[in-house]
């Protein structure tokens, strides 16, 4: 008796359809007498008529109707829009708000993705640590700042007619980049040729953008070791901070193969092909009419797209930027022109030699009467 107990048991836990036929077996033992089947395995009778009239397999105790099930055509399109963005079901909530006028909240996403056992690709380190690239916690907005260059005719990236279209179009072939930390706020130009007088105007004309809009504390931009900033050189670093230095601002490089350490620009280069260069690219007659675009996907991306990021919590860069900011800071910063550099070096390379003459820089260092002196850019 015992022994049949435990079998039972034991069955019941690998496989209910065992278990039944084996409560069959003991019944036919018992000449169909449930009684002494039930006491014999120590279950009750109507296990015993379940098992005798019912299926081997459990049935579903999922009920037969659900209230508040969301319906089908919002499950489709949860699974479709998962299927072509690859987003997490929090960035997956808000895309369908923003994109398609859907509210759903993120638990009801996550429980249908869950439910159809789709999981968003996740990039882990080696050892499975978190690793936070700033103290996002006292980070003010554009204290440390990322930037870095994109290769526009990345063949393995690019569709063959979009890569052919860029080609016979002589189109701008690098994309350089600058993005706030804090605030994931971005700042973009583009030029035909990378090398580091180019890569100097071009954070000359960010850093002096955000002066403008009364941005005061000490700029840090951090770079990678590539040929258009110093290529790791201690001299060539020098050299740009000695003249960045004239607007508080500092330009630094990673270790050689910290590569990690650029994470948060490295992320948004497979933004631009997704959204920017795959569906337009083929459609783009001129430079002008690629600038006009770049334009558009760089307000996009300051004013209107998401981020997931450390500390961003689904808000845009401007909203981020409206959170945080001290109030001193003039919002319009978020609409940087975007440019072709080789269409304003010499002008920028004319103001800088114009500016480095101490008896013109000195006074712009000096507060006014109705300012402290601790102001140094107005």
């Amino acid at each position: 008796m015992h022994n049949s107990v435990n079998v039972y048991h034991y069955l019941r836990k690998l496989s209910p359809a065992k278990a039944r036929e084996f409560v069959l077996n003991k019944l036919a033992e018992y000449d169909g007498n449930i009684s002494k089947t039930a006491r014999a395995l120590n279950i009750s009778r109507n296990t015993i008529r379940r098992a005798k009239t019912g299926p081997l397999e459990d049935l579903s105790r999922a009920p037969k109707t659900v209230k508040n099930k969301t319906p089908a055509w919002i499950e489709d399109m949860i699974l479709n829009e998962f299927e072509r963005t690859g987003y997490g079901y929090k960035r997956l909530s808000d895309h369908l708000y923003r994109a398609k006028g859907v509210t759903i909240s993120p638990s009801t996403v996550r429980d249908i993705l869950y439910r159809h056992k789709m999981k968003p690709k996740k990039v882990r380190t080696k050892n499975k640590e978190v690793r936070r690239l700033y103290n996002y916690a006292v980070l003010e907005p554009y204290e440390q700042m990322q930037a870095d260059t994109k290769h526009i005719l990345d063949a393995g990236a690019l569709p063959r007619d979009v890569y052919e279209n860029i080609k016979r179009k002589d189109l701008p072939l690098y994309e350089w980049n600058i993005i706030d930390a804090k605030t994931r706020m971005r700042f973009t130009a583009y030029s035909y040729r990378l090398n580091s007088t180019l890569g100097m105007i071009f954070l000359l004309l960010v850093i002096m953008w955000l002066r403008m809009h009364n941005v005061r504390r000490k700029i840090k931009i951090r770079v990678d070791n590539g040929s258009e900033w110093f290529s790791g050189s201690s001299r060539k670093r020098a050299e740009m901070n000695r003249i960045l230095g004239l607007f508080n601002a500092e330009v630094y490089n990673i270790p050689p193969g910290a590569k990690h350490l650029m994470g948060i620009i490295e992320n948004s280069h497979r933004k631009d092909d997704e959204c920017f260069l795959v569906p337009y690219g083929n459609m783009i007659k001129d430079y002008i009419e690629f600038l006009d675009v770049a334009q558009r996907w760089q307000d996009k991306w300051n004013k209107e797209r998401s981020n997931f990021g450390v500390e961003m919590g689904g808000k845009t860069p401007l909203e981020k930027l409206e959170e945080v900011h001290d109030g001193l800071i003039n919002l319009n910063v978020v609409n940087f022109p975007v440019l072709l550099l080789e269409e304003v070096q010499y002008i920028v390379k004319s103001g800088v030699l114009w500016l480095t003459r101490s008896h013109v820089i000195k006074p712009l260092f000096k507060g006014g009467k109705y300012l402290p002196d601790r102001c140094q850019f107005l």
